[in-house]
């Protein structure tokens, strides 16, 4: 059979496992990231599997997303972080280094390897030929103690790019043009491929834009081929010897194929309050906006940085428009400081935030009531920004420039200025200070603040599930909604209390009542619409439902890594047998799953009886044999831990 690049990658990392869409196969993973979000409770765990140092060829704890520092409990975990780095011979990445997949792009991808990742947006690593995922921190922990890593084999839609970008026209609007293809839902265990004449016309950053995106479809991850430009953007940051070509064999196959030609694609926008709610930019031409920020992992490279400076370059933002701007990586800011282009930035009026998450997480940059604010992150999900009543739309770096200047939605073509055209540099400026790389050293004492908790445990599955439906929920509800980022997301690693606010912006009164329950001895139980658990890969919304005594999800549809966190922490994923069943139940209703542990063991069909309507709704799921086993177990950690504490079960 001719393999395509997918199938290709994870064929030299195969553990076990058939390959055969829909069956789950092991793969070894070669590096692991994660974030100070993620990162405190995945080590944490890490520290639980009670291995000596990590097992992988390369891990790095980036410190990207609490660097606001408001409060000790920020503070406390990074030095956490960077102890525990030093203890097991993890690099550590410093607050001020940049964003984790700008960084890791920069520094570490590598054509042909496997990389995990706490965190939704790792397939950025697609663009660099990287098979790089998006998942848990358990998954990841537990991938740093040498284990690996289970999935599905992925279905593979291969899109064949022709034709190259038009002027104004970017990378972003590209990715904007998938979704409004693919959508939000309906395409997990499925990767996309990109091929075609196109991709040569798309630098590693423009591809690792496109990449990036890959993750609000809901895709494992997508990836490009390794090919000239590949080495190319490897030669200029130092690291061409890490460059090998990869490329799919002539007729490859593939699930599916998408025909798109980058010469019709024209500057879009996704409006709020979905990436996949996505329209042409001059739908909304002359529409006022409050304002612009531009930043994030998926546009802060060197080019997209250049493309807005020489589209500022000796003007002034609107006076009524507040404009930030946030480079990826100390990388790019050092050049945009060398080469003057920094310079034009401040002298338009914009304001130069740190290399970091920032405003893409709501931790910073809220918008004014009811504003209208185009921003070139990833999501823009209601109140992800920090204002509940902002209306946040999606952009490219210079559809924001040039509404920045203008005061309105402005399509980019109809500035009146020619097109800068800029082009990836020859050589990056390379300064790696600001990584730590040092040991294993175990006369390292790990600093545990008081913000550090335990990584919480969940009893085995019960034999039945007697409890209550605590919350019913509609659609596309995100991580977000259940545990809300911003200024929350310093408590991450004190589970206890973040699960104070599971459900705060939906139910603020969820928390209480679930506690109220645990602590009685009734099961709580959350039944969901479509597509449950969309976006980040935050385990926290399953970590704090699990510790506030949720035994099982009941839902339409579930996204991959959400429900692959609930396996993990020992929640039962199930959805209807008929989705019209979702209606016919209510919050507070009384409900029974009887001898749910033996009929999961025995692979028999399960009901959920609700005594308060005399109804019984049939269930399904869909779970491997080695999922059961996790959820019998009560969670990974359960499943995985050893006996005695000096053991490590992967060697």
């Amino acid at each position: 059979m001719k393999q395509n690049l997918t199938h290709k990658i994870i064929a030299a990392h195969l553990l076990e496992g058939e390959l055969r869409p829909g069956c789950q196969v092991a793969v070894r993973i070669d590096q692991t990231l994660t974030q100070d979000a993620t990162g405190t409770m995945a080590y944490l765990q890490f520290e639980a599997l009670g291995v000596d140092r990590v097992q992988t060829e390369l891990s790095v704890s980036y410190v990207d997303h609490n660097t606001v520092q408001i409060g000790f409990e920020n503070a406390d975990d990074h030095r956490y972080l960077q102890t525990v780095a030093a203890r097991y011979g993890i690099v550590y990445s410093r607050a001020g280094n940049g964003i984790c997949h700008q960084v890791h792009l920069e520094r570490f991808g590598r054509p042909g390897k496997t990389l995990l990742g706490a965190d939704s947006h790792t397939p950025t690593g697609g663009g660099i030929g990287m098979l790089a995922v998006g998942v848990g921190g358990l998954d990841v922990a537990v991938a740093m103690a040498g284990g690996p890593f289970y999935m599905t084999y992925p279905k593979v839609c291969q899109v064949r790019l022709a034709g190259h970008l038009r002027p104004w026209v970017s990378a972003k609007d590209v990715i904007l043009k998938m979704l409004e293809t693919l959508s939000t839902k309906g395409n997990v265990d499925w990767v996309i491929e990109y091929g075609g004449p196109g991709v040569v016309a798309l630098s590693v950053p423009e591809r690792a834009t496109i990449a990036n995106m890959g993750a609000e479809m809901g895709v494992t991850t997508s990836i490009f081929p390794s090919d000239e430009e590949t080495r190319r953007f490897l030669a200029a940051q130092g690291r061409e010897d890490q460059w090998i070509e990869l490329l799919p064999d002539e007729e490859a196959d593939y699930d599916r194929a998408i025909d798109l030609d980058l010469g019709d694609i024209e500057p879009m926008t996704a409006y709020p309050h979905s990436p996949g709610n996505v329209k042409p930019v001059r739908d909304f031409a002359g529409k006022r906006i409050d304002q612009v920020e531009i930043g994030s992992c998926t546009n802060s490279s060197y080019v997209d940085m250049i493309t807005v400076a020489r589209i500022l370059k000796g003007k002034r933002v609107h006076p009524d428009v507040s404009l930030a701007i946030a480079p990826g990586s100390r990388q790019v800011l050092q050049m945009l400081a060398r080469e003057g282009a920094l310079a034009d930035l401040i002298d338009s009026g914009a304001r130069i935030m740190e290399s970091a998450c920032g405003f893409c997480i709501g931790n910073s940059q809220s918008p004014q009531t009811d504003a209208v604010s185009l921003r070139t992150n990833n999501r823009n999900f209601e109140g992800r920004s920090g204002t509940a009543s902002a209306q946040v739309y999606l952009v490219s770096p210079a559809t924001a420039a040039a509404a920045a200047i203008t005061g309105v939605f402005t399509d980019p073509r109809d500035l009146d200025m020619s097109y800068p055209e800029v082009y990836m540099p020859e050589r990056f400026s390379i300064d790696d200070s600001m990584f730590i790389a040092s040991g294993p050293d175990a006369g390292v004492e790990v600093y545990r603040g008081p913000n550090i908790g335990e990584p919480p445990l969940s009893d085995p599955l019960p034999a039945d599930i007697a409890g209550e439906i605590t919350i019913v929920v509609g659609d596309k509800i995100t991580t977000d909604h259940i545990m809300p980022a911003g200024a929350r997301m310093k408590f991450r690693s004190n589970v206890p209390r973040y699960a104070r606010y599971v459900f705060e912006h939906v139910d603020p009164t969820f928390a209480s009542r679930a506690a109220e329950n645990r602590d009685r001895g009734v099961h709580n139980l959350i039944v969901a619409g479509e597509s449950y658990g969309q976006g980040s890969s935050r385990e926290h919304a399953a970590l704090c439902p699990m510790y506030l005594g949720v035994k099982a999800v009941i839902a339409k549809s579930f996204e991959r890594i959400h429900v692959a966190n609930l396996i993990n922490v020992g929640i039962v994923p199930l959805t209807f047998g008929d989705v019209a069943d979702y209606a016919r139940i209510e919050s507070g209703d009384k409900v029974s799953i009887a001898d749910i542990r033996g009929r999961l063991e025995r692979g028999e069909a399960l009901a959920l009886i609700d005594q308060t309507k005399g109804l019984e709704i049939p269930l399904a799921y869909d779970l491997t044999d080695r999922q059961r086993a996790i959820l019998m177990a009560g969670g990974m950690l359960n499943y995985t831990k050893p006996e005695e504490p000096e053991t490590c079960l992967f060697e």
